[in-house]
């Protein structure tokens, strides 16, 4: 064998001494592909949490006038919402179709908010790597999932949770259109501003400090197609949704008419229940104001704060004329601003261990609030499932039922949760109801005039009467004497107590179950 031959091949003039071999380009792009799932492992983590002990607490108000909404067909539900909840009708028309799917059960009706959050929660994850680092975005993703309140609303059978999604999207989208603004990318930031705009409204304030991030990048670079793209994105986005904002607003004075003209304390008091921890907030808080503090980081930080920030004040102005938007749920949407910004501080944290301390204190600061958000009486006082046993229990064909309507105010709530926790094979007849709430396109019956009237050939009927909070605080027994007519009209209680002499009481969590007979 010749010497050059022991040698190996030539090295030419072109041989590159520094290029990687195969095994490092291997690695490299194993890393570089891991770089870009980042946010698989927030989604997981956010999606594990929320389905956790989803199906123990019983439904709220809200979420149950959901299921009297999404329980109807769909023409019922378009005859619904050209009278009241037009806002939140995008969200009743997916509910109907997923419960038509995968049933009715209080966990399949949750399941929707849980993936809705899992979606926002990859977002999350994604702003944080495109403003700051790869570390950022997974710190930011994680704390999203151990978040309180993304656990309180990714359990909600309402639309917040999708609310929450749109808006982390559509942030996403707005700093890919930014980057390079090509016609594209400007259609998936209106589809997902739209999203928001869908199932609430009052999202659509976020257009305010996406139009400033977009005013800053133009500043900066002069893109043409900023500025032409962005301005048609947010048309086409609103355009679509004006009817809807239209008939919402005609619609306002029967659906916000509670809520009261907030004050400059409002907003500190909605802080904690941002996050559903007044101690994880402050964490957050503090985590949060890290970045803008940071030399070359400030600019990324100002646009992300801007998002999380500004819908606040801006809420609260608006509030100050005659209707009230100001709510801390109706702010969720910004809980992902938030949250990069507090990744970010927390992921630039040294030494490194102090990064995985922070995500620790999340975890045992928010433990306490994640656990009674999966306790059975977490949103509701009274128990509609445990009254609704009893009534199968001692159910006879023929059985009428007057559920309490909340002090004369046509309610929802206790018919409602009878109709959503009874079995099947139990049909009661609502006895003071003359047209039903689906023939009158409402979430309100039209009760009859006369009950006495009523009540005739009628042999037992079931009254349900939910009980002030106070009768069964913890550690208190039940009161032995309540009065099963509280919170009727007087003269259903004056046609039930003439009609039916015989009673049977039976008491359970906050509510009374009498069953009255001839």
């Amino acid at each position: 064998m010749s010497v050059g031959a022991a040698r190996g091949p030539a090295r030419g003039p072109d041989t590159d001494l520094t290029a990687p071999g195969p095994r490092r380009r291997a690695g490299q792009a194993l890393l570089a592909r891991a770089g870009r799932l980042l946010w698989v492992w927030p989604t997981a983590l956010t999606l594990a949490v929320c389905l956790y002990g989803a199906g123990g607490p019983l439904l709220w108000d809200d979420e149950l006038a959901t299921w009297n909404a999404a329980n109807r067909s769909p023409a019922e539900i378009f005859h619904l919402l050209g009278n009241l909840d037009a806002v939140i009708g995008a969200y009743y028309l997916l509910i109907h179709f997923w419960a038509e799917a995968f049933g009715h059960s209080v966990l399949a009706l949750r399941v929707p908010s849980a993936l809705a959050m899992a979606g926002a929660a990859a977002f999350v994850t994604l702003i944080g790597r495109k403003l700051f680092t790869p570390t950022a975005g997974l710190v930011a993703g994680l704390l999203f999932a151990l978040t309180p309140s993304v656990s309180r609303y990714g359990q909600e059978v309402r639309g917040y949770a999708f609310v929450v999604l749109f808006a982390a999207a559509a942030t996403f989208l707005l700093l890919r259109a930014l980057e390079r603004p090509t016609a594209g990318r400007w259609v998936l930031y209106a589809l997902a501003l739209a999203g928001a705009g869908l199932f609430h409204v009052v999202a659509l304030v976020l257009i305010v400090p996406h139009t400033l991030v977009a005013a800053g990048r133009w500043r900066t670079g002069r893109a043409r197609g900023v500025l032409v793209g962005h301005p048609l994105a947010v048309l086409g986005a609103v355009l679509p949704l004006l009817p809807l904002i239209a008939l919402g607003q005609d619609q306002v004075g029967r659906q916000l008419s509670w809520l009261a003209k907030p004050t400059v304390p409002a907003v500190a008091r909605m802080w904690p229940n941002l996050y559903g921890s007044a101690w994880v907030g402050l964490l957050v808080l503090a985590c949060a104001a890290l970045p803008l503090a940071w030399p070359h980081g400030r600019r990324p930080a100002v646009e992300v704060g801007l998002v999380a920030v500004l819908p606040i004040p801006l809420l609260w102005a608006a509030s100050q004329g005659h209707t009230s938007y100001f709510l801390d749920r109706y702010l969720l949407f910004t809980l992902p601003a938030w949250t990069v910004l507090a990744g970010a501080g927390l992921a630039a944290l040294r030494p490194r261990a102090l990064t995985a301390i922070g995500l620790a204190a999340v975890l045992v600061l928010g433990a306490h609030d994640q656990r009674v958000v999966r306790q059975r009486y977490a949103h509701t006082t009274w128990d509609g499932a445990a009254a609704a046993k009893v009534i199968a229990d001692g159910y006879r064909p023929g059985d009428g039922v007057a559920p309490q309507r909340y002090g004369n105010a046509i309610f929802t709530a206790v018919p409602t949760a009878l109709d959503l926790y009874l079995p099947e094979r139990v049909r009661l007849d609502d006895v003071f109801v003359e047209r039903s709430a689906v023939r009158l396109g409402e979430l309100y019956p039209q009760l009859c005039a006369d009950p006495a009237a009523c009540l005739d050939g009628v042999r037992r009927v079931w009254v349900v009467t939910v009980l002030p909070d106070e009768d069964t605080a913890p550690g208190r027994a039940p009161v032995a004497h309540d009065d099963p007519f509280e919170g009727f009209d007087p003269a259903q209680a004056e046609a039930l107590r003439k009609a039916f002499p015989k009673s049977t009481v039976t008491h359970r969590h906050n509510v009374l179950i009498t069953l009255m007979e001839r």
